[in-house]
């Protein structure tokens, strides 16, 4: 299908900034399939800015990218939301990777309180580890699945102790995103959108974990690729400074758009259909 042009952006979207392509990724196993462009996602994430303006629950996450990096080309388009001295300070990567684990298949909501609950009921990893596998799971019960993320998190503790001797995952910081994701590999319950998630929040790389339903909506992957596909597609033709922010727009704009919401759910329904999208434009 042939692109149809953008609607006229609003006056008050944040300048734009200049793109380069993402083709210092993994080569893309569609590599006819020339969607996206640089500029395409670009227009998609000033749309997005524009209509939700950027998701305050993805804000600390930004900063700590701004603080650790010179990620962004144009300053004036991301000034760190909060003064340098009242930056949070880095999320240790283990409290990451189990913050991570916990969100899977649940609402935000839901996984803020299992971690906390965690983190009361044992406040070390330590902790954790010593504990009885019921007792872990009593304290994440209300984030679901908790017998398979206990497990899941009991192992990865297990590992690190074994492997590094210590309860800390701090040194993937000085790894290479090829590096992390073959040490994060070796763990038992970990899955590839979990490693994406933790290179992008956790580790500032420039890494785009996947969301399949809506690459396929925008005709951005073909409609039969599948998961790792449309990752390699993705991470080979976003490019680096798009990949964070455009990841947290579509994630934000799926959840309150009704119309992308229904789409999703392969439901029909006029009213929604005839609601303002901006990805109306792009698919």
């Amino acid at each position: 299908m042939t692109l149809k042009q953008p609607h006229p952006q609003p006056s008050a979207k944040p300048p734009r900034t200049t793109v380069t392509s993402g083709a210092a990724a993994a080569e893309s196993p569609f590599p006819d399939h020339h969607r996206p462009t640089p500029e395409e996602c670009l227009s998609v994430r000033d749309d997005l800015l524009a209509l939700h303006g950027f998701p305050q629950e993805f804000i600390k996450y930004r900063d700590q990218r701004l603080k650790t990096k010179s990620q962004f080309k144009d300053p004036a388009t991301f000034e760190p939301s909060m003064n340098e001295g009242e930056i949070d300070e880095r999320e240790c990567v283990l409290d990451g990777l189990v913050r991570t684990i916990l969100s899977q298949n649940t609402t935000e909501l839901n996984s803020e309180k299992a971690f906390a609950s965690l983190k009361s009921a044992f406040p070390t990893w330590q902790d954790v580890l010593a504990a009885e596998s019921k007792c872990v799971e009593d304290a994440i019960r209300c984030g679901g699945l908790a017998p398979t993320k206990s497990s899941c998190i009991k192992n990865v503790l297990s590992h690190l102790l074994e492997k590094q001797g210590k309860l800390c995952m701090e040194y993937l910081r000085e790894l290479s995103i090829a590096e992390v994701k073959a040490e994060l590999s070796l763990l038992k319950g970990i899955g590839p959108k979990t490693v994406s998630c933790v290179l992008m929040f956790h580790l500032q790389h420039d890494d785009f974990p996947v969301d399949t339903h809506i690459a396929k909506t925008m005709e951005w992957v073909p409609a039969d690729a599948d998961v790792k596909s449309t990752y390699l597609h993705l991470n080979h033709r976003i490019p680096g400074e798009l990949k964070f922010d455009l990841n947290c727009l579509l994630y934000t704009h799926g959840k309150v758009c009704r119309r992308c919401s229904y789409r999703k759910q392969g439901k029909k329904n006029k009213e929604i259909e005839d609601g303002v999208c901006p990805l109306l434009a792009y698919s």
